[in-house]
């Protein structure tokens, strides 16, 4: 199967689990270097069962550790998360408040283990509007891990693709304004490298949790090629079995990149 460049295709084995049941794990020899999560359904896991919404965002920052951990052992290279988008603002205010809670939480709580196991952590999204002390913690996550060379753990935080590359064009137009690019080299090379993913392979395969079927502003840019697994479970229910059987599914597609794959063209030739 043709693949892009730094993606290895994925084989599965089903091994017993410590409670007897059959779990679908990848085998590490195959693996999307780069997977995205859009992290739905916090709010609606705790409605069903009659908690706030808090508990929700609790059990989904457990959910998080338990997919970062199990993207360590399934060998990925990029792990892109949705943690909080600008459209999240429009949250009630003690909604926000306590989000903002749990991210200091995790970062206080979390970093040092994430350090040691070799993660590297890169933050996109505006920082502009944020209180200097969410500002300050972001830095920190980044700089103490900056040197690392195992996972990359990208957080999509105060994050929205359209105004990302909104920013990007205006970049460019600055550029243009001020002499340093000819409008007429302007392509799509330049725009990604204006990016707040510049440097980073685009994503393999985005999964969706909650059902839902859209992309919501993430990765819009970056997503032109990615593979796509909606999965119907709400973001706190997702656990290292729902990480490998997202993996297995994606590793039965036939990426072509607009092109035609070896498979197609057998095809071809039968018909």
């Amino acid at each position: 199967m043709p693949t892009a460049a730094g993606h290895r295709a994925i084989t599965t084995a089903s091994m017993l689990t410590a409670e007897g049941g059959l779990e679908l794990r990848p085998r590490l020899s195959e693996i999307p270097a780069h997977v995205g999560v859009i992290m739905d359904g916090n709010g609606r896991w705790a409605a069903s069962r009659g908690l706030p919404r808090i508990e929700g965002h609790r059990r989904g920052l457990e959910a998080l550790r338990e997919t970062v951990r199990a993207a360590i052992d399934f060998g990925l290279d990029y792990l892109t998360v949705y943690s909080f988008s600008m459209e999240n603002w429009n949250r009630p205010i003690e909604e926000v408040t306590d989000l903002m809670g749990l991210l200091k939480r995790f970062i206080r709580n979390d970093l040092k283990d994430l350090h040691k196991a070799g993660v590297k952590v890169r933050v996109i999204g505006a920082r502009d509007n944020l209180k200097p002390d969410i500002r300050a913690l972001l830095v920190e996550a980044e700089d103490m891990t900056r040197a690392n060379t195992g996972l990359t753990l990208i957080v999509a935080f105060n994050y929205g693709s359209r105004q990302e590359i909104a920013a990007a064009a205006r970049a460019l137009a600055e550029d243009v304004l001020a002499g340093r690019v000819k409008a007429s080299d302007i392509d799509e090379t330049l725009l990604a490298q204006r990016l707040d993913t510049a440097g980073l392979p685009d994503p393999d395969l985005i999964i969706r949790t909650s059902g839902e079927q859209r992309l919501s502003n993430f990765l819009m840019w970056q997503a032109a090629y990615s593979e796509f697994v909606f999965l119907p479970m709400h973001w706190p229910d997702f656990d290292r079995r729902a990480f490998a059987s997202a993996l297995h599914v994606f590793s039965e597609r036939e990426r072509r990149f607009g092109g035609v794959t070896a498979r197609g063209q057998a095809d071809k030739v039968k018909s």
